[in-house]
C-alpha cells in the first residue's frame, strides 16, 4: 500500500514510561530490558495498530504527569509498574504516581479525557499504586492469580475470558470472539464502574472480573487485569487485538465528539461577498421559478440594479480567485445579456463553459459559484443562487484519484455559505441543474459531503438510539467525528461515482437520461454502492485500514436513512435501503429480535457480496433482455425481498406482457409508492421524526 495512503488523526493516546513499567511502545528499549525476548516487554504493536487508524501515538519517557502534560492528550494509557525486584522495566522513576499524579490524572479524566490502566496478576507485590489511581474511578484491583485448568490450552493461567451480558451496551466487547489473559488477576467493580469481562465458572475464582469500565464526569476509565494481553507476543491471539481497538476508541469518544475545525473564510465576511449574497437573494424573488426568468409585474428597473450590484461584487471579489477569472468574466457577461434581453430564461452557457472545479483540487481551495439553477432534493424551481464553496482534497485521496479510482470530474465541496436556495436538503452542485439554452457542459460533479456526513451522523445516532442498536466503538467515533465522517464520504463518493459507468452495463445505461420505471435508478445506485463497498473491503485488506469506514457507512445509511428519507412517491433511494435491509436480514447479518437491531458485522462482507452477485447478475443479462422484460426481471428480484404494493400491476403473478413496443404505458403503471415501507420502517420513520423534532425543540 503507498506511503501517502494516511489517514487523519484524530485523538492522541499517550503511553507512560517514567514510572518504572513493564512494557514500552520503543522497540529500542524493549531490546534492551529484555535482549533475548523483546516482545515479551514491546507493546510496539499494539502502538501501531493505533497509529494505522485514527491516533497518534507518543510515550512519556521521563517526569512526572502533570496538567501541562496532559493538556494535549485524548487518552492517557498507563501500563503495569513493578520495582525492578520482580520485573524487567524500563530504566528511571519509581512505580509509585505521586499525589500531585494521581489528581492530576483525575481531573484529565473528569474534564474528557480517556484513561486505560493494565494491571497485573497478584498487584500488591510489585510496589505500584495502580490500585489507588482506579479506586477513584470505582474500579478495585485484587490481589489475585487466576487459574483455570479447563482453559486454553490446559495452561491455567492463561484464561479465557467471557463477556458481561449486562455491560453489551458499552460495545467494548464488540466482534472479540475470545479474549486470551495470560497471567491475569481480577478486578471488582464499584459505585458507577460495571465489569465487562470476567472468568468462566471453571476459573478459580470464577465469574471475577477481568475488564472492568467507568465513566467519570465528561471522561472514561477502562482497566484490565493483565498487562500481557496486548504485548507483541499475544495481541494477534483471538481477539486480543479487536478488544485493544475497541478499549481505545470508547475511552477516546471525547475527542472523537470534538467540533469540527473553524476553518473561517476571509471571503464569508468580505462585504462585496455579503452584497453578492443580499442581492442575489433580493432577485431570487422577482424571479419565475418555472425558467428563472423575470416575473411579468417585477419591476425591471429594481431587477437591473440587483444585477448591476451582484456585477460590481463580482468585480470586487474576483482577485480572491484567481483561479475562476474567465468564469467570473463570463458570469458577469451573462448577466449582463440577460438585462439586455429583456430578463427573460437566462442562458448561462459561456458560464458554464468556463467554471472548472475540477481542475482545481487543492485541499483548502475556495470556489465561488453563481448560477441560475435548481437544486436537487430542494426545489425544482429555477432560480439565481450564489455559493461560496470549499474543497477538502485529502493527500490519501489524491493518491487513490490518480493511481486507482480515476475520476477526473469528482469534486467534493463544503459550504461556506450561500443564497436561501441552499437551505435545504440539496447535497450537489451539477452542472445539468444550470438554466443554459441547451444541453449543459457537464465536466464536474460537486458533492457537498460536510451536509452527506453530517446527516449520516444524525441519522445513525438517532437509529442507533431508537433501535438499541450497539455500535464498535470505533462506528460510534465514526458516527461521532465530522473530520472522520468527511473523509468517509469524499472516498465514497469518489469510488461511487466512478461506478456509474463501470460495470457490465447493459446499451441503455443509467447515465444516458430516459425515462425508466423508478426500481431501474434504485438498483443502479445500490448497484455502484455495493461495487464501492467491496473496493473498500479490498483496500482495507490491503493495508489502509481507514477504507472499512466506508463498509460501514455504506450499510448504516442505506438501512437507517435512506428508506425514511423523502416521500414515497418513487422513492429509488429508499427502496435501495430497504432492499438492502431485507437482503441482510434474510441472510442473518441484520436481526431485529427483542425490540433491539443487531448486526453481525463479521458477516456484512459475505452478505453484502451476495447482494452484488445477485445484481450483476441482472445486469450481465441485460443485453440479452429486452428493455421491458429487463426492467421485468429488475422488479422481480427486489420483488423476491421487498413485497410489492398490493395493488402493483408489476407483480409477477398479475404481469401481463402483452405488448412490448410501447414501453411508456408499462411506465405509467408504475405506483408512486410501488414498494411500500415495511412495519419495521414505518414504525422507525415516526420515532426518528419526533426525536429529530425533540432536539430542534431543544436545541
Amino acid at each position: 500500500m503507498s506511503p501517502a495512503l494516511v489517514q487523519r488523526t484524530v485523538a492522541r493516546v499517550l503511553v507512560d514510561e517514567s514510572h518504572a513499567q513493564a512494557w514500552t511502545i520503543r522497540p529500542e528499549i524493549a531490546a534492551a530490558i529484555n535482549p533475548s525476548h523483546p516482545g515479551d516487554s514491546s507493546y510496539a504493536a499494539a502502538a501501531a495498530l493505533l497509529a494505522g487508524r485514527d491516533f497518534e501515538v507518543a510515550a512519556h519517557t521521563a517526569g512526572a504527569l502533570t496538567p501541562a502534560i496532559l493538556a494535549d492528550v485524548d487518552v492517557l494509557v498507563v501500563p503495569h509498574m513493578s520495582d525492578p525486584r520482580w520485573e524487567k522495566v524500563v530504566p528511571g522513576g519509581a512505580p509509585v504516581l505521586l499525589p500531585a499524579e494521581l489528581d492530576a490524572i483525575e481531573a484529565f479524566v473528569r474534564a474528557g479525557g480517556g484513561l486505560v490502566v493494565l494491571a497485573e496478576e497478584e498487584q500488591d507485590k510489585y510496589g505500584s499504586n495502580l490500585g489507588e489511581l482506579l479506586a477513584r474511578f470505582g474500579i478495585v484491583v485484587e490481589n489475585a492469580l487466576v487459574q483455570d485448568y479447563g482453559s486454553h490450552r490446559s495452561i491455567p493461567t492463561w484464561v479465557l475470558a467471557e463477556p458481561v451480558p449486562a455491560a453489551e451496551r458499552l460495545g467494548l466487547w464488540s466482534r472479540v470472539d475470545a479474549a486470551c489473559f495470560y497471567r491475569a488477576g481480577t478486578l471488582r467493580a464499584t459505585g458507577d464502574a460495571v465489569l465487562v469481562a470476567r472468568t468462566t465458572a471453571t476459573a478459580d475464582p470464577a465469574r471475577a472480573g477481568l475488564v472492568a469500565a467507568a465513566e467519570h464526569g465528561r471522561g472514561r476509565v477502562v482497566a484490565l487485569a493483565d498487562s500481557d494481553l496486548v504485548s507483541d507476543d499475544c495481541i494477534d491471539d483471538f481477539g486480543n487485538a479487536r478488544l485493544w481497538l475497541n478499549v481505545v476508541y470508547w475511552a477516546a469518544l471525547r475527542a472523537f465528539e470534538r467540533p469540527a475545525s473553524d476553518v473561517p473564510s476571509d471571503v464569508a465576511s468580505d462585504p462585496a461577498w455579503l452584497r453578492l449574497r443580499d442581492a442575489t437573494d433580493a432577485l431570487r424573488l422577482l424571479e419565475d421559478g418555472a425558467d428563472a426568468s423575470l416575473l411579468a409585474d417585477a419591476d425591471r428597473a429594481v431587477a437591473a440594479g440587483l444585477v448591476a450590484t451582484m456585477q460590481d461584487a463580482l468585480v470586487a471579489l474576483a482577485p480572491r480567485f484567481p483561479h475562476e477569472t474567465e468564469y467570473l468574466a463570463a458570469v458577469r457577461a451573462d448577466l449582463g445579456a440577460w438585462v439586455e434581453g429583456g430578463f427573460g430564461r437566462p442562458d448561462f452557457t459561456a458560464a458554464l463553459a468556463a467554471f472548472h472545479p475540477e481542475q482545481r483540487r487543492v485541499d483548502g481551495t475556495e470556489h465561488l459559484v453563481v448560477f441560475p439553477q435548481y437544486t436537487p432534493n430542494g426545489s425544482q424551481d429555477r432560480r439565481f443562487e450564489a455559493l461560496i464553496l470549499r474543497g477538502p482534497w485529502p493527500a490519501f485521496v489524491a493518491e487513490l484519484e490518480a493511481e486507482r479510482f480515476d475520476n477526473r470530474a469528482f469534486v467534493p465541496v463544503e459550504l461556506v455559505d450561500s443564497t436561501a436556495g441552499y437551505d435545504s436538503e440539496c447535497v450537489v452542485v451539477f452542472p445539468e441543474t444550470v438554466v443554459v439554452a441547451g444541453a449543459p457542459a457537464n465536466a464536474y460533479g460537486a458533492i457537498l459531503c460536510d451536509r452527506e456526513s453530517r446527516r449520516f451522523m444524525r441519522s445513525t445516532r438517532r437509529a442507533s438510539e431508537i433501535l438499541r442498536l450497539t455500535l464498535p466503538p470505533e462506528l460510534a467515533a465514526l458516527a461521532s467525528s465530522y473530520d472522520l465522517a468527511r473523509d468517509t464520504y469524499i472516498l465514497w463518493d469518489l469510488i461511487h461515482d466512478r461506478w456509474h459507468s463501470h460495470g457490465d452495463l447493459p446499451f441503455d445505461p443509467f447515465m444516458i437520461r430516459q425515462r425508466l420505471p423508478f426500481w431501474m435508478y434504485s438498483l443502479e445506485e445500490l448497484r455502484v454502492d455495493l461495487a464501492t463497498f467491496a473496493d473498500a473491503r479490498g483496500l482495507a485488506d490491503e493495508g489502509f485500514p481507514f477504507a472499512r469506514y466506508v463498509m460501514y457507512a455504506i450499510v448504516l445509511d442505506r438501512i437507517l436513512r435512506f428508506p425514511i428519507t423523502g416521500d414515497r412517491v418513487r422513492n429509488y433511494d429508499g427502496l435501495g435501503g430497504q432492499l438492502l435491509f431485507a437482503w441482510l436480514h434474510g441472510q442473518d447479518a441484520v436481526r431485529w429480535t427483542d425490540n433491539r437491531l443487531e448486526i453481525d458485522w463479521d458477516a456484512l462482507p459475505a452478505a453484502v457480496e451476495g447482494l452484488k452477485e445477485q445484481v450483476d447478475a441482472l445486469y450481465r443479462s441485460g443485453i440479452d433482455r429486452s428493455k421491458v422484460s429487463y426492467w421485468a426481471a429488475a422488479h422481480d428480484l427486489i420483488a423476491a425481498h421487498v413485497q410489492p404494493n398490493v395493488a402493483s400491476a408489476w407483480r409477477a403473478d398479475r404481469r401481463q406482457v402483452a405488448d412490448e413496443a410501447e414501453p411508456r404505458r408499462w411506465i405509467d403503471a408504475v405506483l408512486d409508492d410501488e414498494f411500500p415501507l415495511s412495519l419495521f420502517y414505518v414504525a422507525l420513520k415516526e420515532k426518528c421524526e419526533a426525536l429529530a423534532a425533540a432536539e430542534r425543540a431543544a436545541a
